[in-house]
């Protein structure tokens, strides 16, 4: 039955629209997080490492938070699976170009097709920098988070990669959030609107809290 319902389109769209909402929640936590660099050094650290105390003493050190991460890689995973074949049943459908093109289906389609490549490409950069270190452009100290995102982002390439992702995160929330809604039935005539302005405060709430990171940085305002 989970594989008739996978091999069919509803169900792929299904999986990227539950897939898609669950990465929606950890980005708004993740970015609520992040502003509490604002608040200084000691309140970042501290928040970093109460997450891989979270659970205890039930939960061993760590173990949260690689269920975290553990679900989110499933979610990833799925999203881009269903997204990629969905794309190749979309253009097997059709292998000749419509004669009237739908300019706003299809910038809407382009966008989350290259902005789904960008945020894959920046999912590894970002952990190859802040979490691995391996990456990272100063000298990365594991346990000190604080200081590792001030390094980053005192390098111009550091604050160019992480607003384009942000900027890219920000169209795929907007169309995609929308989309989501419409594929789990949430939408309808008089709900659409609703939605369209969700979709609209999400994207720019996500990516005001995510860029005001870096700026803050590049300002001083953290140092």
């Amino acid at each position: 039955m989970a594989r008739t319902v996978w091999d069919s389109t509803v169900g792929k769209k299904t999986v990227m629209a539950i897939s898609g909402l669950v990465m929606l929640l950890y980005l708004v936590a993740h970015m609520i997080g992040n502003l509490k660099i604002f608040f200084g050094t000691e309140e970042f650290n501290h928040y970093a490492h109460w997450l891989r105390t979270v659970g205890e003493p039930f939960m061993h050190y760590e173990w949260t938070l690689w269920l975290i991460r553990v679900v989110l890689v499933v979610a990833v995973v799925a999203h881009a699976v269903s997204a990629y074949q969905l794309s190749r049943r979309g253009i097997g459908a059709r292998p000749s170009k419509y004669v009237h093109r739908k300019k706003r289906a299809d910038y809407a389609t382009r966008t989350m097709r290259w902005g789904g490549v960008i945020l894959g490409l920046f999912i590894v950069w970002h952990i190859l920098d802040l979490t691995t270190g391996t990456v990272h452009p100063g000298g990365f100290e594991s346990g000190k988070p604080y200081q590792n995102v001030v390094d980053t982002f005192s390098t111009w390439y550091g604050n160019a990669v992480y607003i384009a992702a942000v900027l890219a995160l920000g169209l795929h929330i907007r169309h995609g959030f929308w989309s989501a809604a419409q594929t789990l039935g949430a939408g309808s005539r008089t709900r659409d609107r609703a939605l369209k302005t969700t979709a609209n405060v999400l994207a720019l709430l996500l990516t005001t809290g995510f860029v005001a990171v870096p700026v803050g940085v590049m300002t001083g305002v953290v140092s």
